[in-house]
């Protein structure tokens, strides 16, 4: 334990005890899960309890869909119908209070999927620039669509909407930037998301969880483990 830096030690275990589903972080009073980091915090080898997770079910997995399809409403749900520059301030909304958990959420990358430190602050200020990339990509295309084409003398104007509810599971070996890099374009453009973290690197996502809370409306975004 001495060999690792004060600022990046375990100093009290996170117990995830909720979970979002339909704008409302939920407490979970049933089983859980142990979350253990390979990363050894003693002299004799022993891997390093980090926390636990709650361990959800059939009916909680329904609830997320229930609460999804209710957000979608096929198609007529306020998020798929929203303005493009309103969904682009609960983005924006998202990504301002996500940067504020930047150390947080480096140092379960450290100790959640072994990273350094430096490989752990890139993938989280590539995620960062990778959602206002995002968002500027969808300015983009909605500017685009906006303006009439001329295919083979026939005039038409294209515009991309929301397909429906969107599964996300994200990989471990990048838990925050290659799942990020599925869920914000499906958010953006108006779809909700069930979303479920990947088995190593899942209690990285709970300092972002009031974010995704506060930052969309309810359903838009569901949160299982």
């Amino acid at each position: 334990m001495n060999t690792i830096p004060q600022e990046f030690q375990i100093s009290s275990l996170l117990i995830q005890d909720t979970y979002l589903v339909d704008g409302e972080l939920k407490k979970w009073t049933g089983q859980t899960t142990s979350v253990f980091s390979t990363i050894s915090s003693t002299e004799k080898y022993e891997p390093t309890l980090l926390g636990s997770i709650p361990f959800m079910g059939e009916k909680e997995a329904m609830e997320a869909v229930d609460a999804a399809d209710a957000a979608y409403n096929k198609g007529q749900g306020l998020w798929p119908t929203m303005k493009v520059v309103d969904r682009i301030k609960c983005m924006d909304n998202f990504v301002t209070q996500m940067k504020a958990t930047r150390s947080e959420v480096v140092k379960l990358l450290m100790w959640e999927i072994g990273k350094s430190l430096g490989d752990s602050e890139k993938e989280f200020d590539r995620t960062v620039e990778y959602i206002y990339d995002t968002i500027e990509s969808y300015k983009e295309l909605n500017s685009r669509s906006a303006r009439f084409s001329k295919v083979q003398g026939i005039n038409a104007m294209v515009r991309r909407g929301p397909l429906g509810v969107v599964l996300c599971l994200g990989p471990y070996n990048y838990p925050l930037n290659e799942t990020f890099s599925l869920l914000i374009p499906a958010l953006i453009m108006g779809n909700p998301v069930i979303f479920k973290p990947a088995k190593h690197g899942v209690l990285l996502i709970s300092p972002l969880l009031e974010a995704f809370r506060s930052s969309f409306p309810k359903g838009v975004i569901n949160i299982l483990y």
